[in-house]
């Protein structure tokens, strides 16, 4: 069955390019956005895009375009998408695909390829896409029949949605694309969920009746807002404590009595001790992975009762014990989940007070009060968090500085913090502009480090050129710090290929259209914020606070 957009008028012979049906494909399963850098290789798409309701965000590299499509991926229930060159732009674009295959995200990356009557010649910029993408893509396809291109798109969906989420790459040769075909379009492909059967049901509330220490771990990009929301008041009615996976945070609001707090690297060691000292583990969205279980050390005892709730049938990325496996997608298994109705004991109430306290203590702002010495994140985040929005989004991508947001910055909302767990350097950026034009009306904060800044900094040009208006903490300790400490812990006093000297930020963000500020002293950071802040609701200009702090100085 082919899905027909083409109005009343048109009949089976109407013909148009392999590249136009392949966005109208894309426009007709709801895709809004496409982040392309362009490539002669795919010119025949970009047409198509010319006068499509796609919005075409062009990136300055195949990096950050693929990072914007792997935020945009975890943001909305259907797939990001990026468009890249052959041969060098693969290349760029692969570290995008890594985190959506390790972050679980759906995300489709089309790739242009060289003419198929040139294939396997050494053609310019030739390169073999399924030997290079197979070991981490869902699936790899090549449109060498020009007539399949909408049944491919379809397929690639799909297969990015299914089971559990990831990357699918779809390679484009560039004179397939050019040729006509029937412009009858394919339908969307169904997702399968699953879900709770009777005996699932009676099994884990049986486990739950036996437990007195019960503790739920949320993760994963495959969530629905609703779906967080009734697993909230679950929770709250029985009063069960849950975590959060690592860079998850939000699924279950910062400020409900039953958030306990992330479990991931770098966590409060309450946090860590508790997955021990559960004796009822239900990880929902998730499976307790290499970093949940601390380099699979932590809950590695198979007499520990675990439920895992997945729709995946190989738990891939799992370790330790398997008690029972749920076949579902969060929102199926939170459907049916609520309609187990158990008395509260007085024991899980005092397991969940006991494990909320220690998450206030932790989460706890600093004194807003500025120092008399140098620039202090603490400072920032006290000054900034009282002045954001309930529905605040953070985004970050890897090193030291993004501690201070799992700590402190208020996730109220599913899909409120917007990271790479695979910890991909180079994501901060990318992923605050995709999150802020996908909601053009909310505040999102990125904080970045100076040595990750730099590496898709460049990509303030496409939030000058398309409106996005993120506030952007440059933390500046002039140091790769994360392989700092490693080193330290290692090598100590040998301090090596760690250290950097950096440019002016401020400028950077001035010369690319938007505001910037340079802060060395912790008194001026109230103001500095004070400022940015207008002139992103002034001026609907991205701003950037470029802080500059001790080397040294952790949040925990």
């Amino acid at each position: 069955m082919a899905l027909d957009i083409r109005g009343p008028e048109a009949d089976d012979s109407t013909t148009t390019s392999a590249g136009h049906v392949i966005v109208a494909t894309l426009a007709a399963h709801g895709i809004k956005r496409a982040h392309v850098v362009p490539g002669e290789s795919f010119l025949d798409v970009l047409d198509g895009l010319y006068l499509s309701p796609i919005k075409t965000v062009v990136c300055r590299h195949e990096g950050g375009a693929t990072y914007m499509a792997e935020a945009d991926g975890k943001m909305n229930q259907l797939p990001g998408i990026a468009m890249v060159t052959r041969g060098p732009g693969a290349a760029n674009a692969h570290v995008g695909l890594h985190t959506a295959w390790q972050d679980s995200t759906p995300l489709v990356l089309f790739v242009g390829l060289i003419p198929f009557a040139h294939r396997d010649r050494e053609a310019f910029q030739e390169f073999d896409i399924k030997a290079w993408f197979d070991s981490g893509a869902k699936r790899v396809m090549v449109l060498d029949h020009a007539e399949r291109a909408s049944e491919i798109v379809a397929e690639a969906l799909f297969a990015a949605m299914s089971g559990r989420p990831g990357p699918v790459v779809v390679g484009l040769p560039e004179d397939v694309i050019r040729q006509q075909i029937s412009s009858k379009l394919h339908p969307p492909i169904p997702v399968a969920t699953g879900g709770m059967t009777s005996t699932d049901a009676d099994a884990l509330a049986a486990a739950l009746g036996k437990a007195n220490k019960p503790l739920f771990v949320t993760g994963g990009n495959d969530w629905t807002q609703a779906g967080a929301d009734l697993l909230t008041q679950w929770l709250e009615r029985h009063h069960i404590p849950a975590a959060a996976e690592w860079r998850t945070e939000g699924t279950i609001p910062f400020d409900s009595p039953c958030y306990v707090g992330p479990i991931g690297y770098g966590r409060p060691r309450p946090t860590y001790d508790l997955l021990e000292e559960t004796d009822l583990l239900i990880f929902v969205g998730t499976v307790p992975g290499d970093v949940i279980t601390d380099g699979f050390l932590c809950r590695q005892d198979w007499r520990k009762e675990n439920f895992l709730v997945t729709v995946d049938p190989s738990l891939r990325g799992r370790s330790g014990p398997v008690s029972y496996q749920i076949m579902a997608k969060p929102d199926a298994f939170v459907r049916d989940l609520v309609n187990i109705l158990l008395p509260v004991k007085d024991e899980w109430k005092s397991w969940r007070e006991r494990m909320r306290a220690e998450q206030e203590s932790f989460a706890m702002l600093p004194s807003a009060l500025p120092s008399s010495g140098q620039a202090k994140m603490d400072t920032l985040m006290a000054n900034l968090v009282p002045a954001l929005p309930d529905d605040a989004i953070v985004t970050f991508g890897a090193g030291e500085h993004t501690n201070w947001a799992h700590r402190y910055f208020p996730t109220r909302r599913y899909a409120s913090m917007i990271s790479a767990r695979n910890g991909s350097m180079g994501y901060s950026v990318p992923s605050g502009i995709a999150a802020s034009l996908q909601y053009p009306g909310r505040r999102v904060v990125t904080i970045a480090g100076d040595g990750e800044f730099l590496m898709n900094g460049q990509e303030l040009a496409t939030a000058a050129q398309y409106g996005a208006t993120p506030l952007i903490i440059v933390m500046d300790n002039q140091e790769y710090g994360t392989i700092r400490s490693h080193q330290e812990k290692h090598y100590p006093e040998r301090i090596s290929g760690t250290q950097l000297r950096n440019p002016d930020f401020a400028l950077m963000a001035k010369a690319f259209g938007g505001f910037g500020v340079r802060v060395e002293h912790d008194r001026d950071v109230p103001s500095a914020i004070e400022a940015a802040l207008s002139a992103i609701d002034r001026d609907k200009v991205f701003a950037l606070i470029h802080l500059v702090v001790e080397q040294r100085i952790k949040a925990y």
